[in-house]
């Protein structure tokens, strides 16, 4: 299949590029670095194996792209609204438009934009940075989870993890609802505390007071989750996430990285929305709520 990325960064830097690395016809979107890639092409240092890729199908528009039978969304979401110009040329009826992002409610507002496009989510669990133009860090663990949002071909879904899996990306076909509250398990609370406390998450749990509110505000989540019926979150998972966070490498989450380099932030998606909708769940974040404010204060101080 044809795949596009918009968003050649950390994430779609290094997906688009396992992909084409593995035989696949992929395009790229790029912005700053887009000359640099043209010229010298994409480089992927990876913990399981570093890459070149010299001749890369590197845009500055989409309008000069062809349309694509898969889109890999890779954006922050922050630039959601952009979408709206930058999608367009790329799809075709049967167009299969993944949201490799962060947070919750991202698939219900892109849906709204383009009621006929086919939509899934996209859940990396990956320790991934992009600092220079052209090179993809790849520092640990890679893989992504599917969900369908909206998806009338299930058939479609399994090819492309199947493509996934033969680039050598570990890739699982999950629930959509089990998949977002997951990952948000573990995101809402190292994104945000690695930027008010301006530390990495090994830090964080090295901490005996920190590891324990990182802990409980990963409970917060599961709890909202169940309020609002997702399955398969408990206890358990905690633990199983801090387990796997104590034998990463000593990370900077995106939120982190956007907040060192003055970008906007992902607030709204990351914990603006879940925050609203668990609580009109009947579920109210306490401490997910004063961690949001807190990133509120450090953004507007900026």
């Amino acid at each position: 299949m044809r795949y596009g990325v918009i968003g050649t960064g950390a994430i779609g830097g290094y997906y688009g590029a396992k992909l084409a690395y593995a035989g696949q016809e992929v395009h790229f979107l790029l912005r700053s670095d887009y000359e640099y890639v043209k010229q010298h092409g994409l480089q992927v240092d990876s913990c399981n194996g570093s890459f070149h890729l010299t001749d890369v199908n590197a845009y500055q528009h989409t309008a000069d792209m062809p349309q694509c039978d898969v889109v890999l969304v890779c954006l922050k979401s922050v630039n959601n609204s952009k979408l709206q110009s930058l999608l367009p040329p790329l799809l075709h009826s049967h167009t299969l438009v993944v949201l490799i992002q962060n947070g919750i409610g991202v698939e219900e507002d892109v849906q709204k934009m383009f009621p006929d496009v086919q939509l899934a989510a996209g859940l990396a669990f990956i320790c991934s940075a992009k600092t220079e133009p052209g090179i993809v860090n790849h520092q640990c663990y890679g893989s992504i989870n599917l969900a369908n949002y909206s998806c009338h071909d299930e058939a479609l879904m399994q090819t492309v993890v199947d493509e996934f899996r033969a680039a050598n990306i570990e890739t699982g076909l999950v629930e959509y609802h089990e998949a977002r509250w997951k990952k948000a398990v573990w995101n809402m609370p190292f994104n945000g505390m690695t930027v008010a406390l301006h530390t990495q998450t090994d830090q964080l749990l090295k901490n005996k007071a920190t590891r324990q509110l990182i802990r409980e505000q990963m409970m917060e989540v599961v709890n909202a989750a169940q309020h609002l019926g997702v399955k398969n979150l408990d206890e358990a998972f905690v633990d199983k996430m801090i387990e796997t966070t104590d034998a990463m490498t000593p990370y900077s989450p995106s939120m982190r990285l956007d907040y060192d380099f003055h970008r906007k932030m992902e607030i709204y998606y990351l914990y603006t929305r879940p925050i609203e909708i668990a609580r009109e769940a009947g579920f109210r974040m306490q401490k997910l709520e004063m961690l949001e404010a807190e990133l509120h204060f450090l953004e507007d101080a900026q």
